[in-house]
């Protein structure tokens, strides 16, 4: 049987994980349906739903909590105890993140301020479709919403299977709008009849609806614009090759596009693992699908020391990163830049797909150097105060932004600070300030 090749990238040459999420015939195919549904509302959303497959003529455009209540109960026991205990996990991990963030009260001359942690009010999870369904992502978007405590959480699918509308009523969701594409985000940003408009959007989709994401944003949050997936394994010859090559296949076989990395400090650990490559594809049922994406996007890179190592995987800043080394701890805190870290050989990032309790909807495409993946916090707003009892108390900051307001040249500032203290105040702060 011959081995699997894997591309080599030495560590001086690696592709630039960085990219534009979206070319300019995508954003503008998204922009055209964004305004129908703008401009058109349910019933342009409907027109498209029909256009692109979304759901047959007479079929429900929107399924309320009963129905997918009724999907929950419809599901084989198993089914529905898996979904359940997912939630269950993903919920608890959800609330310490919020647990973590509290409200805050601190006394300052004259007064009081603080900060209080408020949830958005509606929100918009999509799942995608298509070849594979992921009642998975309605878990983990719909269930974070709602440990956040926003109070309307709405799933967005397009032909939802029985499993989807069953994650989303364990997820405690809404309703379910049964329409994907850049269609689904438009009609989540800007209403459509029954769906009301969201404060934020979140949930992996097509560059569709990546696409219409980046064009909302602003007018809602959006959480990231997230690329094809990606997995790094950064690994010596202490490694099971087993592993090695099943993780990476996991990963390949999301879609062609997907980027499977092997970051070794061993050659002879990359020949086993490219001979196990290709003895687990003849077996895997997407084989055809990961093959491509091997081909494609998959490579190794040789580092001749751990330090070099380290900078690969630093410089690639990957969505998913996992740790094969004799002793992973070593250099977790020296890996900086990841969407999601996977510390040792047990430690699988399928387990991270399948709710063990962080987040799945993760930066890829190098922007894990700059933001984190979904959390509870992405649904909460830190809203700060100020009150002010005694003015007189404060008498050094009332100066202060009576000068820089002068400085700026915004006399209606100086004025809103001054008119605030007596002119007993003011004549007792001039003289200090001349002394």
């Amino acid at each position: 049987m011959s081995a699997f090749r894997l591309k080599r990238r030495p560590p001086d040459k690696l592709p630039d994980l960085r990219r534009d999420p979206l070319d300019a015939e995508t954003l503008a195919i998204a922009a055209e349906i964004v305004r129908e549904v703008k401009e058109g509302g349910e019933e342009a959303l409907c027109a498209l739903a029909l256009r692109f497959g979304d759901r047959a003529p007479g079929e429900p455009l929107v399924l309320r909590k009963p129905d997918l209540e009724a999907a929950l109960r419809s599901v084989p026991k198993e089914t529905r105890d898996v979904l359940e205990r997912t939630a269950k996990r993903i919920r608890r991990f959800a609330e310490l993140q919020k647990s973590c963030l509290k409200t805050l009260t601190t006394s300052i001359p004259g007064g009081a301020c603080g900060h209080d942690v408020l949830p958005v009010e509606r929100a918009g999870c999509y799942a995608p479709g298509g070849r594979f369904p992921l009642p998975s992502s309605v878990l983990m978007t719909a269930v974070t919403a709602r440990v956040a405590g926003v109070r309307d959480v709405w799933v967005a699918s397009p032909k939802p299977t029985v499993e989807t509308l069953a994650a989303a009523a364990a997820a405690d969701a809404d309703a379910c709008l049964c329409v994907g594409g850049a269609q689904a985000i438009a009609a989540l940003a800007h209403g459509a009849g029954e769906v009301p408009p969201v404060d934020i959007i979140v949930g992996p989709g097509n560059r569709f609806v990546t696409a219409a994401k980046q064009l909302v944003s602003g007018r809602v949050a959006i959480d990231m614009l997230a690329g094809p997936s990606e997995l790094l394994v950064l690994a010596d010859d202490t490694a099971d090759e087993r592993l090695v090559a099943a993780d990476l296949l996991a990963q390949a076989e999301h879609d062609p596009d997907a980027m499977p990395i092997l970051v070794s400090l061993s050659e002879p650990l990359i020949g086993r693992v490219e001979r196990e490559l290709e003895r687990q594809l003849e077996t895997l049922e997407t084989h055809e699908t990961a093959r491509m994406a091997l081909d494609r996007h998959g490579f190794a890179t040789l580092a001749e020391s751990l330090d070099q190592a380290v900078d690969v995987c630093n410089e690639l800043a990957p969505e998913h990163l996992e740790i094969m080394l004799a002793d992973p701890e070593s250099v977790r805190k020296r890996l900086t830049h990841y969407g999601a870290l996977f510390i040792g050989s047990q430690s699988a990032e399928v387990l991270g797909d399948y709710g063990i309790g962080p987040n799945h909807v993760l930066p890829t495409g190098g922007t894990a150097r700059f933001v984190g993946g979904l959390s509870v916090l992405h649904f909460l707003r830190v809203r700060t105060w100020m009150r002010i009892d005694s003015p007189e108390q404060n008498l050094e900051a009332h100066g202060d932004a009576i000068r820089l307001a002068e400085i700026e040249g915004l006399h209606g500032h100086a004025r809103a600070a001054r008119v605030r203290l007596s002119e007993k105040t003011v004549r007792s702060d001039r003289s200090q300030r001349r002394l």
